[in-house]
C-alpha cells in the first residue's frame, strides 16, 4: 500500500490578499484524507507547520515582502517534506500561497536530485527582486527553484539550482509580467500557454510535459496552483485570471500524470476560502488530487 503524508503550510506571507492561510483547512474540510483512503492509500495528516502572522511583522523590503518570515517557513517546510520522503511517503503539501514551493521543491531536490517539475499555473512565478512589480514572493518561487533570485532563498538547503530547466514545464500560463516574460524566455524551461493548450489539446500538452519532466529518474513533482483553472470552476483563488483550464482539462491532466506512474510529490496551493463560494475551490482541489492519485470513472 502506498503511503501518503499530508502537510499543511498555511502561509499568506507571499501575497497581499488575506485568507489563503485557511486553504489547508478548506481542503481538509472537503474530505481530502478520507477520499484518498477510499482509493486504497495509507494517509497520515501531520497537521500544519507553524507560520508567522503577517500583521505581527513589519515589511522591511518592499521588493521582497516578509522575506525573513518566508525564508523561515520555507526552511521548516523543507525539513518536514524531506523527512516525509525519506520515510517513504509521497508528500501532499497544502498551501497557503505559492511561495511555499520554495521549501517543498528544495526537499524533493534533496531526496531525488534527478526529478522533474510540472508547474500548473496561470502565472509564470518567475519574477525576481529586480523584475517584480509587487514585491510579493508568491510570484517568485519557480525562479528561485531554477537558481534566480535572492541568494538566501536560492541557496536554501545548501545547493542551487534545485531543478534543471530542461526538466521543467509550465502549463496553463496566461498572465505574465513584462520583465518576467524575458526571464522566462531566457530560462530554458518549456512553457505551454493557454493558447497552446487550446491549439494542441490538453492530452498532447500533458504527454509532452510528462516526457520532459520525467526525463530524469527522480520522478515528477507537481506544483498545482488552483488559479490555473478558469475562475468559473475555482472562484476562491487570490489572483484569478479568465480563460483558464476547464474542469475536464484539469482532470485529464491529473489522470495522465497518475497513469505515468512518475508522481513523487505535489503542492496544492492558492485556495482562498474567503473569496470562495460554498468551498467550491476546496472541493475542486480534492477532486483534482483524487484524479492525481488514480481515481477514474471505471
Amino acid at each position: 500500500m502506498k503511503a501518503l503524508r499530508i502537510i499543511g503550510a498555511p502561509s499568506d506571507l507571499g501575497q497581499e490578499r488575506r485568507g489563503v492561510d485557511m486553504g489547508p483547512s478548506a481542503i481538509r474540510y472537503a474530505g481530502l484524507k478520507e477520499k484518498l483512503e477510499s482509493l486504497g492509500y495509507s494517509v497520515e495528516d501531520l497537521g500544519n507547520i507553524q507560520v508567522p502572522t503577517p500583521e505581527m511583522h513589519p515589511v522591511t523590503n518592499h521588493k521582497l515582502k516578509y522575506f525573513d518570515e518566508v525564508k523561515r517557513v520555507s526552511q521548516d517546510l523543507f525539513e518536514t517534506v524531506r523527512d516525509a520522503m525519506t520515510d517513504g511517503h509521497i508528500p501532499i503539501i497544502l498551501g497557503g500561497d505559492h511561495s511555499i514551493s520554495i521549501g517543498s521543491v528544495a526537499a524533493v531536490a534533496a531526496v531525488k536530485p534527478e526529478f522533474g517539475l510540472i508547474w500548473f499555473d496561470a502565472h509564470g512565478d518567475m519574477n525576481t527582486e529586480e523584475s517584480t512589480p509587487s514585491g510579493n514572493i508568491h510570484g517568485m518561487p519557480l525562479a528561485v527553484c531554477l537558481g534566480h533570485g535572492h541568494p538566501e532563498l536560492v541557496s536554501m538547503a545548501g545547493f542551487a539550482p534545485k531543478v534543471q530547466p530542461q526538466r521543467v514545464v509550465l502549463v496553463g500560463a496566461r498572465s505574465v509580467d513584462a520583465l518576467e516574460a524575458e526571464i522566462i524566455r531566457k530560462s530554458g524551461i518549456k512553457v505551454f500557454t493557454m493558447a497552446e493548450i487550446d491549439r494542441l489539446g490538453m492530452a498532447t500538452v500533458m504527454e509532452e510535459a510528462i516526457r520532459i519532466a520525467g526525463s530524469g529518474n527522480g520522478g515528477i513533482h507537481l506544483s498545482l496552483d488552483l488559479d490555473a483553472l478558469d475562475p468559473m470552476f475555482v472562484p476562491g483563488v487570490g489572483t484569478p485570471v479568465n480563460g483558464g483550464v476547464t474542469y475536464r482539462e484539469g482532470h485529464l491532466a491529473m489522470e495522465m500524470l497518475a497513469a505515468s506512474g512518475q508522481l513523487c510529490s505535489v503542492d496544492v496551493v492558492e485556495v482562498n476560502p474567503i473569496l470562495d463560494i460554498q468551498n467550491r475551490t476546496g472541493k475542486m482541489a480534492v477532486e483534482l488530487t483524487e484524479s492525481l492519485f488514480g481515481k477514474t470513472v471505471l
